[in-house]
């Protein structure tokens, strides 16, 4: 095991995740909803966040799992889609803040590594960037899945007739565990799945930077 790898891991995960779920805070408060900072939830720092399964273990025991891609998540930041702007659309913006984000820090990291000649991973600074790129993307694209309580549910919230939303509502109410379920049974499947977009990404992210 490669002890600095996993620090790595470690510090990029607990900075993606921090600004992830600062700004769903941000979003909801500039929306008209002060929850998440009447809770403390709109700070940086990144305890308020954690998540102890979806943060740390997940992505660690990933890291350490030759071939796995890496992705996990952070404790909701609470929101109350009645107070926002643009009602299930609001929710929507606020739920897309997190994962846009970790979209645009793997971007711009990836940017970097362009401007730095594409150094080798197998250097310090190749190492660094290639894992900020991963987890980032790995973040954005498992919370983009539209299952509750990830993310990308509030957008189908916004898209999903009212029997739909129910069915959803009944899910989330089993939150973390229920995407602790998901992740053990149909691990190889969300494995493939995250593998595969990943690459998509990097690819399209190679094409603008002329690495392709």
């Amino acid at each position: 095991m490669d002890i600095g790898y996993i620090a790595i891991v470690l510090v990029v995960i607990l900075l993606s995740m921090t600004l992830h779920e600062a700004m769903h805070g941000f979003v909801a408060y500039f929306l008209g909803d002060d929850t998440a900072k009447l809770e403390g939830r709109l700070t940086l720092n990144p305890i308020k966040h954690i998540d102890p399964f979806l943060t740390i273990i997940l992505p660690l025991l990933l890291a350490i799992t030759p071939g796995a891609p890496i992705f996990g998540g952070a404790k909701p930041v609470p929101f109350n889609p009645a107070r926002l702007k643009y009602d299930e659309w609001g929710a929507a913006l606020v739920a897309l803040a997190g994962p846009l984000t970790n979209l645009i820090i793997a971007f711009v990291a990836y940017g970097v590594y362009a401007l730095l000649g594409a150094p080798s991973i197998g250097s310090g600074i190749g190492q660094v960037i290639s894992t900020i790129v991963l987890v980032n993307l790995g973040f954005f694209v498992f919370n983009m899945i539209p299952l509750p309580p990830l993310d990308g549910s509030r957008v189908l919230y916004a898209l999903a007739p009212e029997f739909v939303r129910r069915g959803m509502e009944a899910i989330e109410r089993f939150g973390i565990i229920f995407i602790f379920i998901i992740v053990l049974v149909a691990s190889p499947v969300i494995y493939m799945f995250m593998r595969a977009a990943t690459n998509f990404f990097i690819s399209i992210f190679s094409h603008i930077f002329g690495l392709s």
